[in-house]
């Protein structure tokens, strides 16, 4: 299914459903935290002939503030359909252990370089829950994914970037239990696997409500995945320790 398909199906299915006779939740999660560090970020640009590196063992990358916003709207309590706005940039310092083809650019060794690993997301998703219980609600839907991803290394003298934006297509699951009755334990994300690549973004953690119309959360949160193609080879794991406020309007 491509982005053109996939979008006249989102806009049939949020149209049937602004049409059924029922009440509406449109909720606001805003997330904060830290991006705790990478356990790896390889990198070999081009795949033919560029040079395999990992940024997140030869430099050094800082812990960073990140955040997104997802806007979400459930109708009939079992069908939600959500935007997320998802930025990050991971910069990494230090000096290469060796020389570095980075596309098509020399970056020799030991001398200071600079490498940024953006990797931007902006994502609509449709979910139905199939499981709506007192302690349980259990869901699964589809995800439309647009990565905005970028990779420049700067040196003395020397400047190089490599642009990937393209669509995603992921399947979508929810999880949550309730214990008591303000706490909820959370489990959700995206993820799919392909010949070519893959990507999942999993959120684990705790929900308290305070009021029918805030509650916060708190967990941790992991982005990993990457691709394979003629031309790159990069795959990424970040590590978020994670909170967030829950609006509910």
């Amino acid at each position: 299914m491509n982005f053109i398909s996939f979008s006249r199906a989102i806009t049939a299915v949020l149209l049937l459903l602004i049409a059924l006779p029922s009440q509406a939740q449109l909720r606001l999660d805003l997330e904060s935290g830290l991006v705790l560090g990478t356990a790896y970020t390889e990198v070999r640009i081009p795949n033919q002939g560029g040079t395999l590196v990992d940024l997140s063992k030869q430099l050094r990358a800082d812990p960073q503030v990140f955040y997104r916003a997802r806007l979400g709207y459930t109708i009939a309590n079992r069908h939600t359909i959500s935007a997320l706005y998802a930025p990050l940039t991971v910069r990494f310092q230090g000096r290469f252990n060796q020389d570095i083809n980075f596309n098509n650019v020399l970056f020799p060794a030991s001398q200071p370089t600079t490498a940024y690993y953006k990797f931007n997301s902006y994502r609509l998703t449709y979910r139905y829950d199939f499981v709506v219980r007192e302690r349980w609600r259990v869901g699964a839907g589809f995800t439309a994914k647009i990565r905005d991803a970028n990779t420049r290394f700067e040196g003395e003298g020397r400047q190089a970037d490599f642009d990937n934006v393209g669509f995603v297509p992921l399947l979508n699951f929810y999880v949550a239990y309730r214990p008591g009755d303000r706490w909820r334990v959370l489990l959700e994300g995206d993820a799919l696997g392909a010949k070519v690549g893959r990507a999942e973004d999993i959120f684990l953690g705790a929900a308290y409500q305070v009021s029918p119309k805030l509650g916060f959360k708190l967990g941790y949160r992991v982005v990993e995945g990457g691709a394979d193609s003629d031309e790159v080879y990069t795959f990424t794991w970040i590590n978020y320790a994670s909170a967030g406020v829950l609006l509910t309007f």
